[in-house]
């Protein structure tokens, strides 16, 4: 799928590591004590309850959501498409660029599905779904990048996203999935059009 370079994607084995590890601390996020030190928020609400404990200085909240999971199958299905499709743009790239992408990409997602639905939601698919976005545009529109995604990717990734938003799968952060999917879009896109004006 992807043409990379030899380098080992350390950045993208640290994070699902670190997923991995709140889900066993959290059993999956049964653990409601352990859970609430990595919500964007404990609190509902606007005004002055709109994220009380980043305004007092907890700025690592605005990121760690992506890191909760509820489930065997939410940690691994999320790792595993972190691990291909991270794992490719740090290959292809560099390490800092899969951490600017998680990082913006993260923190968009949460803040999209805090002011949707408020704060009680986890899990790294709002970035996988970010680097979904970004991976398809560089291969759609950058001549030069060395991500191609497969087309039926794309495809089974959009089809789960419409499923996600009928509501027959559960509580899903779909704000989040949404987000992220633009976000990546849009920074893949740019990136690519950026690169093609200084490219001679």
């Amino acid at each position: 799928m992807f043409e990379t370079k030899s380098q080992q994607p350390v950045l993208t084995y640290t994070l699902i590591g670190v997923s991995v590890l709140i889900a066993l601390l959290s059993n999956l996020g049964e653990n409601r004590a352990i859970i609430e030190n990595f919500l964007i928020s404990k609190y509902i609400g606007q005004g002055v309850w709109f994220l009380p404990e980043v305004k007092s200085g907890q700025y690592w909240r605005l990121i760690t959501p992506i890191f909760i999971h509820f489930g065997i199958m939410h940690i691994v299905f999320n790792s595993l498409w972190l691990w291909e499709l991270g794992g490719a743009v740090e290959r292809t790239s560099q390490a800092w660029k899969l951490g600017a992408l998680v990082l913006c990409i993260g923190l968009g997602s949460n803040l999209a599905q805090y002011l949707y639905a408020g704060p009680f939601f986890g899990g790294m698919s709002g970035v996988v779904y970010g680097l979904l976005g970004y991976v398809w545009a560089q291969g759609r529109f950058n001549p030069y990048a060395r991500l191609i995604l497969n087309q039926y990717v794309m495809v089974m990734m959009l089809v789960w996203f419409a499923l996600c938003w009928t509501g027959l799968l559960g509580p899903i952060a779909n704000m989040a999935h949404t987000a992220g999917l633009l976000m990546g879009l849009a920074w893949g896109w740019l990136e690519a059009r950026t690169k093609s004006r200084h490219t001679f």
